[in-house]
């Protein structure tokens, strides 16, 4: 929550943990199987599989375990580069960071936010090895012209699907349109294990490696051998007993958060100056938080002043994620990022969780308008 709000009544997110967590938890705990041994890791990962539809998912401790365990099992090491958007939490690029590899950043689209994949070609060079295209706030990334690039400069393509669980790409579900996908499991999204991720491929040989490098770079064929300087990124049982129940609920999930962000743009649609991401064509977008440029031009508070303004009656909303242009670790791009600038301005996050209630959303809408106008 945000900080020195007295009485948060509208938070950002709220997890939904109303089926079978529990229970499964329970099962878990009567049977000893707590780690990362047990039949819910197996399970879960099988049914992220099938939900998706891709041929292999990899669970791990948590989303930037499954961004660092896919470039570590790609090769990509020092020396090497890779394109990140630079609207995007910092997990994407610190995650090419811990493999020795420098992250390029690279501006988003004005329309979809997602990378922007003509600027991206021109950021290639001899030492680009992969591009990690994040689908923002549930909105997926070009991914046509994504694949294009990589088959024609022989790149590895990693979606960053931490917001984006259930959007698709024609009739393909993001995660399995690159290389590898990588989701997370954090307490504030679409589906929560509390900490966790999971890692979905079609390529039988990089799933092997991602299994070995997961488990402190042993085989299950021959354990406390070790084939490489492997990583503990397994999830345990009982996260997995939780990843179980939500998946049972995920369309509900989903189209819950869906028809909060379609209930706020319609509120918003009368406002001049309020926008949100408009998707490709083809393209079918998710909710994670509903998302929204305020456009200074059109009132007379900066972003600050609206969020606390929505704060002291007790609403809580929140920025997009800073630019990463100017945070320490990366401030040697010496590029310019006029959209990614402009959305780390002006963006908001409204709360979006099941359970907000109709006259929640009304509300909201209604203080937003009072802000405003």
């Amino acid at each position: 929550m945000n900080p020195g709000f007295s009485k948060v009544r509208l938070p950002i997110s709220v997890p939904y943990i109303a089926h079978n967590e529990k229970a499964y938890v329970a099962k878990c705990m009567e049977t000893g199987w707590i780690s990362s041994q047990g039949d819910f890791v197996k399970q879960f990962e099988h049914d992220f599989a099938k939900f998706t539809g891709a041929k292999f998912a990899v669970s791990v401790s948590n989303g930037t375990a499954a961004l660092h365990l896919t470039l570590i099992a790609l090769g990509i090491r020092p020396g090497d580069e890779v394109i990140v958007p630079n609207m995007t939490f910092a997990a994407t690029a610190n995650a090419v960071i811990h493999c020795g590899a420098t992250p390029v950043l690279c501006d988003v689209d004005k329309n979809t936010w997602t990378l922007d994949c003509q600027q991206a070609e021109a950021l290639i060079t001899a030492k680009t090895k992969a591009i990690i295209p994040v689908h923002l706030f549930g909105v997926p990334a070009d991914m046509t012209s994504l694949m294009n690039l990589a088959a024609k400069y022989q790149l590895k393509i990693v979606e960053d699907c931490a917001q984006a669980i259930g959007a698709k790409v024609n009739s393909d579900t993001v995660g399995t349109i690159g290389h590898a996908g990588c989701f997370s499991f954090f307490a504030n999204k679409t589906m929560t294990t509390g900490e966790g991720g999971m890692v979905t491929t079609n390529d039988e040989s990089l799933f092997q490696k991602l299994l070995c490098y997961r488990d402190h770079g042993m085989r299950k064929e021959r354990r406390y051998w070790h084939e490489v300087p492997g990583l503990n990124y397994r999830l345990t049982n009982l996260q997995a007993a939780i990843g179980v129940a939500q998946l049972e609920q995920i369309t509900h999930l989903i189209e819950t958060r869906k028809n909060i962000a379609q209930a706020y743009r319609k509120g918003l649609d009368d406002v001049a100056g309020v926008l949100s991401a408009t998707p490709l064509n083809g393209t079918s977008s998710v909710t994670w938080l509903s998302s929204f440029r305020f456009n200074p031009e059109y009132f007379k508070w900066d972003i600050d002043t609206i969020v606390a303004m929505l704060g002291r009656q007790g609403i809580e909303t929140r920025r997009f994620f800073p630019v990463l242009n100017i945070q320490p670790p990366y401030l040697n791009q010496h590029r310019h990022f006029k959209v990614s600038d402009r959305l780390a301005q002006e963006g908001l996050c409204l709360p979006t969780w099941v359970g907000l209630r109709e006259q929640d959303i009304t509300e909201v809408v209604e203080q937003i308008k009072d802000c405003l106008c």
